[in-house]
């Protein structure tokens, strides 16, 4: 049985707190890619789902935790706004992610969203789990996540240890590990952004400008930044969906994560988003397919324009489930099959 490691927590009552505590412990001092033998001082956690099973396995061995627990909001409102602020929706990052894929309104106007937070891992763990936490989740790849013992037997990878060569490319300058998130390509096609807060600032940052290319540094805040709630504009005209392919269909993380959304005016595409995940180090929202798909009709040419675009956008590697050419050929027939499903629930509704 794998163990947590001896570590101190922390269970600060409010966000100013919990933003204090980061500054005050050091967090922002921390650079963003440490990790492993590099030794965190201080993290914070909300549902811990993932985290402590990286804990167990030593990926992470913090002195010291910061609880979000009762500092993050975790409401989300019963109803889309109406007056000041009623063109955005928001969820707290505390929410749960059972939470968002039972949501009423979620489930109305975001169903790709609700979809994605309730393909999350297993009911316990979405019980717990939560949508700041999602967000901000780990890269992975084969060679990281796997315990100490397998790691110091078969070799230690540039995600724990910079100074060893990526065990997946060893000309790699950088960490290939892969972006994970169900909920990331769902928001990233709803047009979602985050506000994140540390003890000294407020700021918002559009969701894909949260992510970059580097499976280490995967995450474009510092470790003293904490995000506080997701939002999403209410947007009337939209259809959304999500797709997913993992080995285990009852909780394994996925090999493809393909969102994709649409909004109409009468027949005609007005406007349209691909976002995929688990092909590359970040989330990847696909401009060309947009560019393919405004303007038509949705015909069958129009989204194999918009497939091909998506198919050369993913850039798997050789570092998770199946083979590349499998996960490639994926991104092409989710995105063909989202975007039949979307145009057939957009003439149905017409009709």
């Amino acid at each position: 049985m794998l163990r947590l490691p001896r570590f101190r927590m922390a269970v600060p009552p409010t966000l100013d707190e919990a933003t204090r505590m980061l500054r005050d412990l050091g967090a922002h001092e921390q650079d963003p890619g440490a990790v492993g033998t590099l030794g965190l001082r201080v993290m914070a956690v909300a549902g811990g789902t993932d985290l402590y099973p990286n804990m167990k396995r030593r990926q992470f061995t913090p002195e010291v935790l910061v609880s979000l627990g009762r500092a993050v909001d975790r409401t989300i409102p019963s109803k889309t706004a109406s007056g000041a602020g009623a063109d955005t929706f928001r969820i707290g990052a505390g929410a749960t992610l059972t939470q968002i894929a039972e949501h009423p309104v979620v489930r109305a106007r975001y169903a790709a969203l609700a979809t994605a937070a309730g393909l999350v891992s297993t009911p316990q763990l979405r019980n717990m789990g939560t949508i700041g936490g999602n967000v901000c989740l780990d890269t992975r790849c084969n060679w990281y996540n796997e315990s100490l013992f397998w790691r110091t037997a078969e070799g230690f990878c540039m995600k724990t240890h910079p100074d060893v060569v990526c065990r997946v490319a060893t000309s790699s300058p950088r960490c290939l590990a892969v972006a994970s998130a169900d909920t990331v390509p769902a928001l990233m096609v709803l047009g979602a952004w985050v506000r994140v807060r540390s003890a000294d600032a407020e700021r918002e940052v559009e969701l894909a400008h949260l992510y970059q290319e580097d499976g280490m540094r995967y995450l474009t805040i510092r470790r003293d930044e904490i995000v506080t709630e997701v939002r999403l504009p209410v947007a009337e005209g939209w259809r959304s969906t999500y797709l997913k392919a993992r080995d285990r269909g009852s909780f394994d993380f996925p090999i493809v994560g393909l969102a994709a959304a649409v909004r109409m005016d009468g027949r005609t595409v007005a406007d349209a988003r691909i976002a995929v995940t688990a092909v590359a180090s970040r989330p990847i929202l696909v401009e060309a397919a947009r560019t393919a798909l405004v303007g038509s009709r949705m015909e069958d040419e129009a989204i194999a324009a918009a497939a091909e675009a998506a198919f050369k956008s993913a850039r798997p590697m050789d570092n998770t489930s199946s083979t590349i050419a499998q996960r490639k050929r994926t991104v092409s027939v989710f995105a063909t099959r989202a975007l039949r499903e979307l145009r057939d629930g957009a003439a149905a509704s017409a009709a």
